[in-house]
């Protein structure tokens, strides 16, 4: 399709807002909310601001394109494992610095998620994942996200039939935008995205939790946890202090019983580290009572201060889990290692 020269001065930013806020920000010059919703599928569908649209009068559409703009990211960088088929995406945006996104394949590629970034760097310091490292560097804004989703999508020859908030940054610490961008997605004349297959991942932000089980999207939520004693989890992950373990599991419960969903606990395995019988004791006792899956995830750290598992250590501590916790466990598959795109190694690189 034809572009309209866009006046970026304007503020109606498309992929910034959904339907209905569209229609709210656009009604004045005489748009309605079905013109709305076919305005929004064009923009995130065919990445243009059209210069036609089916029921739409030219004079509307003119008057349209002057009115609103519809920003892009940069793509820096691209690379597809050879070994798993995981591509990792580098973007840059409207601000400084740049950040990554993942294609991850399912079913041997006959549908794929994505594994979007909601900001630039970490500020959580994780001592085991590279994106901790890099500290925290800005937000990413809502169309930022949103394009990260367009822009894998139109480079996809299957569908994009999940997102997960697990790329760089705390999700809950952008919370309105990484809501508002689960939100566009998720609509129909967005991306399509059932809600119910969009998850946002978190190190253990409990104002973030509750905001969530408010918010009364059923979008699916990951605490990562990685050791139910407060002392050890201290060490590898600093948001403890701030969230304590007692804290964060009283925040897990409220939204289980508020949104009657499974919360799923990421446990990162770190060698000689967090992989014993006590561990798994001890997360029984934490979690006693709620409704959770427990996801094993190697660690991934390419200086080598922390190793993954052996698989006798993984196999038996998998064990322990299901003995002592009686909880769904499964491992969950990282891919994308020699490219630098599975959990915990994003960090501006290729």
């Amino acid at each position: 399709m034809a572009e309209f020269k866009v006046n970026y001065r304007m503020a109606v930013i498309l992929k910034n807002q959904t339907s209905d806020e569209l229609y709210s920000r656009l009604s004045a010059i005489g748009l309605t909310p079905r013109q709305a919703r076919q305005v929004q599928a064009a923009a995130l569908k065919t990445g243009f601001i059209p210069r036609q649209l089916p029921d739409i009068p030219m004079r509307l559409m003119e008057k349209l394109a002057r009115e609103v703009m519809l920003p892009h990211l940069n793509l820096t960088g691209k690379v597809t494992s050879p070994a798993d088929g995981f591509t990792k995406y580098v973007f840059s945006g409207a601000g400084a610095g740049l950040f990554e996104a993942v294609r991850i394949p399912l079913m041997a590629g006959e549908k794929y998620v994505v594994c979007v970034s909601s900001q630039v760097g970490c500020g959580q310091g994780c001592i085991f994942c590279r994106t901790g490292a890099m500290g925290y560097k800005r937000d990413l804004l809502t169309w930022e996200i949103v394009d990260q989703v367009v822009k894998i999508a139109a480079d996809s020859d299957k569908r994009i039939t999940g997102v997960v908030f697990m790329g760089m940054g705390e999700p809950f610490m952008n919370y309105e935008r990484v809501l508002q961008a689960a939100r566009i997605m998720c609509e129909p004349c967005g991306l399509a995205v059932s809600a119910k297959a969009i998850t946002i991942s978190t190190a253990g932000i409990i104002p973030g939790i509750l905001r969530l089980a408010d918010s009364g999207f059923p979008f699916r939520l990951i605490v990562s946890l990685t050791a139910a004693d407060p002392a050890v989890r201290l060490k590898l992950m600093p948001v403890e202090k701030k969230y304590p373990l007692h804290e964060l599991v009283q925040a897990i419960r409220a939204y289980c019983e508020k949104t009657k969903n499974r919360v799923t606990i990421a446990w990162t395995m770190l060698r000689g580290v967090n992989v014993h019988e006590k561990d798994a004791r001890d997360l029984a006792a934490l979690l006693a009572g709620l409704p959770v899956n427990i996801n094993l995830i190697d660690v991934n750290d390419p200086v080598g201060r922390y190793l993954p598992p052996t698989d006798q250590e993984r196999a038996a501590f998998r064990d322990y889990l299901r003995m002592h916790t009686g909880m769904p466990v499964k491992r969950r598959y990282s891919g994308g290692k020699d490219i630098h795109a599975a959990c915990g190694m994003l960090a501006e690189s290729l």
